[in-house]
């Protein structure tokens, strides 16, 4: 799913979709909605490359319902809605995907038979990355999309997202769980305004949410980033989430303006979502059915690389989460990445 466009005390007194159905593609046949879905034979290659990565390194997709995949991750051309429901054991067979972005939790939270169903469906060296119900990141004066009508104002609500986001998913997913993301969507200014005091009731907010858990918080907002941001973290035990986004600078530029990378001990969490000039749609236009590398961005992937090799220097965990928006296609830029993180590391000095 793309990423939507919604506005989104003690020792601490500073207060992200299924697509058309691509045309019938030479010799591949679409499956019927009943066949179970079959992964794609993995090549030689891909195992070599999956063997060579850290074991602390787990690099998936924004989601796994893409009937474009085929001969990529699915042995056939399935419709998304057979994918979404039946492909999450063949896509966690690639070698190459140990996690996924859950995205559609942050429309509507899951419910338990849905967490139930993701959970049986892979191992348990498999993470998912949950994105939090988007009600929980929406201030009270941002206009409500068409998802949330009718959704009461919970902002910052800890007794919300336990009950309804954080104990149904730690429950369930288990060891599975890898990290639940907060992403606010770009707030405004009248928000922005208020910028001090949105730290304090976000640490007041995470402080409170149970133990156990990585959580993540994602910005649209360069404004947020920051040393007392950086000290919010650090106080509430949360970790930034790296986005590489046109909105945001780029993931390395975060690194040195939060300065978290040799001070946190909790997960790398990195999400590449799209091309710099490019809106949702427009990348959505261009790279359907995203099986292919459409616009490729070394420099995006080194740095993403480069970042990620010093936090798993430091033995942090590392997530990179990949849209099909970044380049094209999600699966290839993986295999991109893994040839990357396997190549030798070449010095300047």
């Amino acid at each position: 799913m793309s990423d939507p466009a919604v506005p989104e005390s003690a020792g601490f007194d500073l207060f992200g979709e299924p697509i058309a159905p691509a045309p019938g593609c030479g010799a591949h046949r679409r499956a019927e909605k009943s066949a179970r879905v079959a992964a794609a034979t993995a090549a030689t290659e891909f195992t070599l490359l999956a063997a060579q990565l850290p074991a602390r390194l787990r690099m998936g997709t924004s989601t796994w319902s893409f009937s474009g995949w085929h001969g990529l991750v699915y042995a056939d051309e399935y419709d998304e809605s057979t994918l979404a429901r039946q492909g999450l054991s063949a896509y966690a067979a690639h070698p190459l995907l140990r996690s996924v972005g859950v995205d559609r939790s942050y429309y509507r939270p899951l419910d338990t038979e849905t967490l139930s169903r993701m959970r049986k469906a892979v191992s348990t060296d498999f993470r998912f990355s949950l994105k939090a119900h988007a009600a929980l990141m929406l201030p009270k004066s941002a206009r409500r999309p068409v998802y949330l009508e009718g959704v009461p104002d919970v902002f910052l609500d800890a007794d919300h997202a336990i009950r309804h986001v954080i104990d149904p998913a730690r429950r369930v997913l288990g060891e599975t769980l890898g990290v639940v993301l907060f992403q606010f969507s770009p707030l405004g200014s009248r928000v922005l305004g208020y910028r001090r005091e949105l730290l304090q009731r976000l640490y007041e907010f995470l402080r409170v949410l149970p133990g156990g858990v990585n959580y993540a918080i994602e910005w649209r907002d360069p404004e947020m980033l920051g040393p007392d941001y950086q000290q919010m973290l650090r106080a509430s035990g949360a970790v930034h989430g790296y986005a590489q986004h046109p909105r945001m600078p780029s993931v390395d530029a975060q690194g040195d303006i939060v300065a978290e990378l040799d001070s946190s001990s909790g997960p790398l969490v990195i999400r590449w979502l799209l091309a710099p000039g490019r809106s949702y749609e427009a990348a959505k236009a261009a790279y359907a059915p995203f099986d292919r590398l459409v616009d490729p961005d070394p420099v995006a992937r080194r740095n993403i690389v480069e970042l990620a090799r010093r936090a798993l220097a430091a033995e942090r965990d590392v997530t990179i989460i990949v849209n099909n928006k970044a380049e094209g296609s999600a699966p290839k830029s993986i295999v991109e990445l893994a040839r990357e993180f396997a190549a030798p590391e070449t010095s300047l000095g």
